[in-house]
């Protein structure tokens, strides 16, 4: 059973002429990680801001765990049910790598020391040892960053993580670890995890493969 699904799902950008998606429909399915694929500009980056909930389709629509994204409340959408990786990690630069785990508990209402522990739980889980907990992003190398990019994303307890080239600043060493960590969230807690890349081996990584051309989503 699907826990995302996109239906006839259109999208014109506010006063353009021009679709950027056309009637784009797919099931994306908890325990599975899914690429998609596509040239610059093809709409890749604008489908995964309408899976967020971050923009609105011109027709069709979203609907998560059986519910129209029309009929949600969108904030407790994206701070409940779906995650972001970013690839410039988007960390505030005044937080700590802990800090930066912790806020989207306490944005929850979690207790400051329970979220304190569970980032800490979290960061080692991820491969960041407890040295690098107290550090400032810029103190950190770029793979060090993104662990605590999908520390934070998993922090939420949303099921569903949207990842935008995730591995894109990332040597080959860096980007084998963190796909290592997205499968064993996939793999281990049935997550269901959704990789924007121009990457193919991180597209042949994944279970299914989608490829976005002339503003529609093909099953590779």
């Amino acid at each position: 059973m699907s826990i995302l699904s996109i239906e006839n799902l259109s999208y014109t950008y506010p006063g353009g002429q021009k679709a950027v998606l056309r009637e784009v429909n797919a099931e994306f399915e908890a325990g599975k990680m899914y690429a998609i694929t596509g040239p610059s500009g093809s709409g890749k980056s604008t489908l995964l801001s309408l899976l967020a909930g971050m923009e609105t389709p011109t027709e069709g629509g979203i609907v998560c765990e059986g519910e129209s994204l029309a009929d949600m409340d969108l904030d407790a959408y994206r701070r409940e049910k779906i995650a972001f990786v970013f690839q410039a990690y988007q960390l505030l630069p005044l937080l700590t790598a802990r800090e930066n785990v912790c806020l989207p508990m306490e944005m929850q209402g979690t207790p400051v020391g329970e979220a304190s522990e569970r980032a800490d739980a979290l960061l080692l889980s991820v491969g960041l040892p407890d040295t690098l907990h107290k550090r400032f992003p810029g103190n950190l190398s770029g793979g060090e960053q993104q662990r605590v990019g999908i520390a934070r994303s998993l922090a939420s307890g949303a099921k569903v993580i949207l990842a935008d080239e995730p591995t894109g600043n990332l040597d080959d060493e860096n980007t084998a670890a963190i796909m290592a960590l997205l499968r064993k969230q996939v793999t281990d807690k049935g997550y269901c995890v959704i990789i924007v890349t121009h990457d193919p081996e991180v597209a042949a990584a994944c279970d299914v493969q989608y490829r976005m051309l002339g503003g529609t989503l093909i099953a590779s």
